[in-house]
């Protein structure tokens, strides 16, 4: 353990001289900084240790951590699964109502944490194209990695703000006046940044953990990427590789290990051990279980309405829904571990996995008209939740009917998971038929996070998006 958390300090040490934050950078000596990057990419170790302490930050960040003001969880209360227990929370019930101050910090925490990530990726990126002492192999495997992240935190920014700054480089000058582009041209970035990971990425995670990206992680990102630009043939492409490679993805039958440490149904996972302390528990873990004895550090709920919506026989119910007596409450159970000390950890946070593939695969399927497919894949997700298959009771749905069915299985399969609820609703065009009804306040723009306005006191060309 001793050599564990040396390790881990030595990591973070690293992570620390090459990766700050735009802000923090503009009060540095330029010079000196670089002299830093280059000592970070002297050998093949110390780059590597680097990219560890990407991974590792993407636990301890806001955006990407799982906790309190992570996309999870504050894209979960926009959404229709998951409620604040009291009002007192004026940021988080901001998102529950759809009334969001440009001020609200937890926006401007998942906005600010997000673009730390990417300036660290920068910062890992330009310094790996100056290490001369580095072998050209590793140096390609090591990009592929850095660019997939940088990917990943654009794709959330993009869905959640809407236009956004493209920052790709560490010119701080550039980037604290840089302007917001297209949509379009972010999706754009994003393709070129997951392509070229895809072909540099290695095809094997390290130390056979499911925490660093390899070919196959960048494949089921690059499936949902195409399931939203409604590009269903390469969304359908990529999903099948993932899916075949059944001697590394299976789905469990008991629904309690999906969340384990290096799950079989895991693509990529995101550990515990990069918060450095004592404690072992994921972030969602402890922020989304209500104890039976501290249920008073509860602070959100499942909705009633959405707990409803399952039958008592599905087993994402009885294994994935507690319940607590004290407040009456419904709760998110997928983590079991709600605070620990324990090494090893037994749980890791969940980014991507083999259920979301078979849910992408069946909604590009029936988009192309492949209804006998497209219900064969839900099955796969029907029959390990108990369920009767479509194929049976249904065999003559309509592709309608189907979607209809695929954005429900969906809700049930993945509520409590990095927004996939909210985002959904957005990019069927549901949101308004949802919270017209519910929400008198609601409108269209509603869809979009404002800019923070502490971004913008900073940046002139920073434009707001409509409706604040």
């Amino acid at each position: 353990m001793k050599i564990l958390i040396h390790k881990y300090q030595y990591i973070i040490l690293i992570l620390a001289l090459m990766s700050f934050s735009c802000e923090d950078f503009v009060d540095l000596d330029p010079p000196s900084n670089q002299l830093v990057t280059e000592e970070v990419f002297n050998d093949e170790t110390t780059a590597e240790s680097a990219l560890t302490g990407i991974y590792y930050q993407l636990f301890k960040l806001d955006y990407s951590g799982g906790g309190r003001s992570s996309i999870t969880s504050i894209a979960g209360v926009s959404a229709d699964n998951i409620q604040n227990i009291g009002t007192g929370n004026v940021s988080r019930m901001q998102f529950q109502e759809h009334e969001i101050d440009p001020g609200n910090t937890d926006n401007l925490s998942i906005w600010s944490s997000a673009y730390n990530m990417i300036y660290a990726a920068n910062s890992f990126l330009e310094g790996l194209q100056n290490a001369d002492r580095l072998n050209q192999a590793f140096k390609l495997k090591m990009e592929g990695q850095a660019r997939f992240v940088r990917a990943f935190t654009y794709f959330y920014l993009v869905n959640l703000y809407g236009d956004v700054p493209l920052i790709l480089t560490t010119d701080y000058r550039a980037n604290q006046l840089a302007s917001r582009v297209s949509q379009t041209e972010v999706y754009d970035q994003i393709l070129t940044d997951l392509l070229m990971a895809e072909e540099l990425a290695p095809s094997e995670y390290k130390n056979g953990e499911r925490t660093s990206v390899n070919k196959q992680v960048v494949r089921a990102f690059l499936s949902r990427v195409y399931l939203y630009m409604e590009n269903w043939v390469e969304a359908e492409k990529y999903s099948t590789q993932v899916i075949n490679d059944s001697e590394t993805y299976q789905l469990p039958e008991d629904l309690n290990q999906v969340f384990l440490a290096d799950s079989p149904e895991a693509i990529w996972q995101i550990s515990p051990f990069g918060g450095g302390g004592i404690s072992s528990q994921t972030n969602e873990g402890e922020f989304f279980i209500i104890d039976p004895v501290f249920s008073f550090f509860a602070a959100i709920k499942l909705e009633e309405q959405f707990v409803s919506e399952f039958d008592s026989i599905d087993k994402r119910f009885q294994n994935w829904v507690g319940y607590n007596e004290s407040l009456d409450a419904h709760f998110a159970y997928k983590y079991k571990v709600w605070t620990s000390s324990e090494f090893p950890i037994k749980e890791y946070s969940m980014v991507l996995r083999l259920a979301e593939q078979y849910l992408i695969r069946a909604e590009a399927r029936a988009e192309q008209g492949d209804l006998l497919g497209s219900v064969q894949d839900i099955d796969n997700i029907r029959f390990r939740a108990g369920l009767e298959l479509l194929s049976e009771t249904e065999p003559d749905i309509s592709k309608d009917q189907l979607l209809d069915e695929i954005l429900l299985q969906r809700r049930k399969e993945l509520f409590a998971e990095w927004g996939h609820r909210w985002l959904d609703l957005k990019r069927t065009g549901l949101t308004s038929q949802v919270f017209e009804a519910e929400n008198a306040g609601w409108s269209e723009t509603d869809i979009y996070y404002p800019i923070p306005e502490a971004e913008r006191s900073k940046n002139p060309n920073l434009t707001q998006n409509d409706g604040y």
